[in-house]
């Protein structure tokens, strides 16, 4: 991981965010935002992009809150109404995933993407399975949570085996690290103290990657204060 990426991924003083009674910002001035939310975790995906490729002064935040949204967010940013989305170059794009790929293709910063054929054959089967992942999770907490989750944690400890040149799932930093450290992190955390399911027990690789993604700046999330934007 390039040393240079994690200085500039240093927090940032954060934007207010944008209620029902925000004014909406200025829309394809040449000004590139990221429409996204603090809580959000699909966007903390496109949000741990920016900040870990450096991009925090070339693309503008503008947080939601996602419990009252301004309706110009709907009516004239993205029909869809959800975060994240980002404006660039006279456009407006979504997906959580797909922004990763496109903040990785068309903007500056240290690469996200694999080079070799298998990490890259190996990344598009960790991405395809990621919202199988959360699903499963998420479901588990309605029914019998160890027997739910112990396959999905266990496929994660074993994809984390496949690359022995460091901790990550590819063994260096990438997208596929990205897809899942938002979800692996509330996971441990509500898992172990509402359902008292450690995700780590008997999973060393899983622990250690938890443990370097909590410090690597661009990936670290302290509570977030949020004040509401009113122009």
């Amino acid at each position: 991981m390039s040393t240079a990426a994690s200085d500039k991924a240093a927090p940032e003083k954060l934007t207010p965010v944008y209620g029902p009674s925000s004014e909406q910002p200025p829309l394809f001035d040449g000004t590139t935002r990221l429409y996204t939310a603090y809580i959000c975790p699909y966007a903390q995906r496109v949000w741990i992009t920016r900040n870990f490729k450096g991009l925090q002064n070339e693309i503008k935040l503008v947080p939601l809150n996602l419990q009252d949204r301004p309706a110009w967010y709907k009516e004239k940013v993205y029909p869809p109404n959800k975060v994240p989305a980002l404006e660039h170059n006279g456009k407006i794009i979504g997906e959580s995933l797909d922004l990763v790929k496109y903040l990785d293709a068309n903007f500056e910063g240290p690469s996200i993407t694999p080079d070799d054929p298998a990490k890259k054959q190996f990344a598009d089967e960790l991405l395809s399975y990621s919202d199988t992942f959360v699903g499963s999770v998420f479901s588990s907490f309605k029914g019998d949570v160890a027997n739910e989750v112990d396959p999905v944690f266990d496929f994660l400890e074993n994809s984390l085996s496949r690359f022995n040149d460091g901790p990550f799932f590819l063994g260096q930093f990438s997208l596929v690290d990205i897809a899942y450290i938002p979800f692996i992190e509330r996971f441990q955390v509500f898992l172990s103290e509402v359902l008292k399911y450690d995700i780590t027990e008997g999973r060393p690789k899983l622990a250690a990657l938890i443990e370097v993604l909590n410090i690597i700046p661009s990936t670290t999330y302290e509570p977030i204060t949020i004040s509401y934007s009113s122009s």
